[in-house]
């Protein structure tokens, strides 16, 4: 559901103090968006600092009520504008060894440090600065503000909020997805689909196994399947491809199942996933697997019928397609002077603007390599940058 921002009522905040992108960047890392918690802190400080500028703004909330998409538009009340899009989430530290408290950003050496400097609460910092400057200058091209949540856990929440952006704003031409590319420029990306697996086994004592049907045992068979269809795609890989790797690749990182050594397991639950090249559509690589499940299960069920295997959508994130002249690229490639572009093989959610309706690019600060990480960093220098491209920008947008 979207709900109406409420920045015409708050005539107190009418003489809010414009922050520079850093102060912001510094805010935004003092939330703990962490992706399994609730982003609303954030997304009403946001709110209510915009609202302080007579912005609008509109939330697209979760099914759960604990979390928030959060999206605005400046400018004239016209179709054709630009879209800055983040995401508000980062994922979690736990575990991790950080040398400073991760949600307060730390200058040291002429790199910013702090979850979510790079990832990408830096671009955020640079889109929030930009939306209240051009509202200030009274761009004669819009300029839409789009802050998801849960991309973190497979880009889920980015779909529900184009949805509800078409009630609200104006459609925009194209969409700048800030994720850390160092303010390169990149026009594809690969695609994603994964399935939450459970597998469900029937206890027996493990010196009579055959009588049962391990969960654990049976999962193994479902990823050593993934390890050869892996092999089996590289082997046939085109290596004249820009990506690294340059097929769609399997993958699973975690599991869990068991309750005794001795014991066949009663229970296996993970999840399996495909980075897909975008030769291959994410339809495909579902079908793929959800016939391999099939085939293993029909093994399951031969021993005991009550055996089996419980597979749900987990995600399913297209892939950024290179488009021939796109906006999107044409207009970063001028505020950026870059003239190259790249493809990778992590998601975003630039595909899902595009299929939307939307042009779309990648381009941000930070580099990919430290999202994620354990001191997590951006260099003071891609803020800099930063404010340099967003200066450009409002400059192309007064020119109407």
């Amino acid at each position: 559901m979207a709900g109406t921002g409420s920045a015409g009522n708050h005539p107190e905040h009418s003489m809010t103090a414009v922050l520079s992108p850093r102060a912001l960047l510094d805010r935004l890392v003092s939330f703990p968006s962490v992706s399994r918690d609730s982003n609303l802190p954030l997304v009403d400080w946001v709110e209510d600092y915009l609202g302080g500028h007579g912005i609008a703004c509109h939330r697209d909330m979760d099914p759960t009520g604990t979390k928030a998409s959060l999206y605005a538009h400046v400018g004239p009340e016209v179709a054709g504008g630009v879209i800055l899009s983040g995401h508000t989430d980062v994922v979690p530290v736990d575990g991790q060894a950080w040398d400073s408290d991760p949600f307060s950003v730390v200058e040291k050496d002429g790199k910013l440090y702090g979850r979510g400097t790079c990832d990408m609460k830096g671009f955020d910092a640079l889109a929030i600065w930009a939306t209240v400057e051009a509202h200030k200058r009274g761009v004669k091209r819009p300029l839409q503000l789009c802050l998801s949540r849960d991309e973190e856990i497979g880009c889920t929440g980015a779909p529900p909020m184009i949805a509800a952006m078409q009630a609200h704003m104006p459609k925009a031409a194209l969409a700048i997805i800030g994720e850390p590319t160092e303010w390169g420029i990149v026009n594809g990306h690969k695609g994603g689909v994964g399935f939450d697996l459970h597998f469900h086994g029937f206890e027996v004592h493990s010196s009579l196994a055959y009588r049962g049907v391990s969960a654990i045992m049976e999962a193994a068979r479902l990823i050593d399947w993934a390890n050869r269809v892996n092999a089996e795609n590289a082997e046939k890989a085109d290596p004249a491809s820009d990506y690294d790797p340059p097929y769609t690749s399997l993958h699973v990182g975690m599991i869990q199942g068991g309750t005794a050594h001795n014991i066949t397991a009663k229970d296996c639950t993970f999840v399996l996933s495909a980075r897909t090249v975008p030769a291959e559509p994410n339809a495909l690589w579902a079908e793929r697997i959800l016939e391999e499940i099939a085939r293993i299960e029909a093994g399951m069920k031969a021993v005991r019928p009550e055996a089996g295997i419980t597979a749900l959508p987990r995600w399913d994130i297209p892939g950024l397609r290179a488009e021939q002249d796109g906006a999107a690229e044409a207009l970063v490639r001028r505020l950026t002077g870059e003239n190259g572009t790249a493809v990778v093989s992590y998601g975003t959610e630039a595909g899902q603007f595009q299929d939307a309706g939307y042009s779309a690019i990648v381009c941000g600060p930070g580099n990919i390599a430290q999202a994620h990480q354990p001191n997590e960093y951006m260099y003071v220098e891609q803020l800099t940058k930063g404010e340099a491209f967003m200066e450009r920008l409002l400059g192309v947008l007064n020119e109407g």
